[in-house]
């Protein structure tokens, strides 16, 4: 199985303890899940893939700049 690696602020990695916690999940489970999930939607149909499009062209620089470290 693949791994791959994603950045949160502390508080985000928080937030994501606490919703894994109520559901009774691990963070790693719940973010599984989460994942799956996003891939079986339609693309480009959901109010999240609008939402994602939004965060990825107002943060364009910023990834950018982190992709080159």
């Amino acid at each position: 199985m693949a791994e791959i690696v994603v950045q949160l602020t502390e508080r985000e990695l928080q937030q994501l303890r606490e919703r894994a916690a109520r559901l009774g999940l691990s963070v790693e489970a719940l973010t599984r899940a989460t994942v799956l999930a996003l891939l079986v939607l339609p693309a480009g149909e959901s109010e999240f893939d609008r939402a994602v499009q939004y965060v990825v062209r107002k943060n364009e620089a910023l990834y950018k700049r982190l992709a080159a470290l």
